[in-house]
């Protein structure tokens, strides 16, 4: 007879996936990226969600002072201003349009793109 299921999971671990060693163990690469990631896309849609809620504001659409929208707003500005301020210090002022928000997507779709393009080279033709 041969071996049970578990047994044969653990004397052939899955070569699609690279191993990182940590402090305490073992943790697969791929979902340390997946982590990272998924981290990425939130603050991505949270960013978006942002912009597009100040342009609301701006317009006089929705009312800040509403104590839902008023909430909404100073978490996402609490969420945002840490990465959109040092962005505004470095542009140039032109005139009353704030372009950080937009600089700030195309930095975040960067750095994903960079992050799953080098686990990709790291894990091989057949690793991913």
């Amino acid at each position: 007879m041969g071996q049970t299921g578990a047994r044969a999971l653990e004397a052939r671990p899955d070569p699609r996936y690279k191993i990182l060693p940590l402090a305490e163990g073992f943790v697969s690469m791929g979902a340390l990226v997946w982590l990272v990631v998924t981290i990425i896309d939130i603050y991505f849609w949270i960013v978006t969600i942002s912009a597009v809620l100040s342009w609301l504001i701006a317009f006089n659409v929705v009312n800040p002072r509403s104590p839902v929208v008023g909430r909404i707003w100073d978490m996402l500005v609490r969420l945002t201003e840490p990465a959109l301020a040092p962005i505004r210090r470095v542009l140039p002022n032109l005139g009353g349009i704030d372009i950080s928000p937009v600089i700030l997507l195309l930095l975040l779709g960067f750095l994903r793109r960079l992050i799953v393009e080098v686990y990709v080279g790291l894990a091989g033709p057949g690793g991913v």
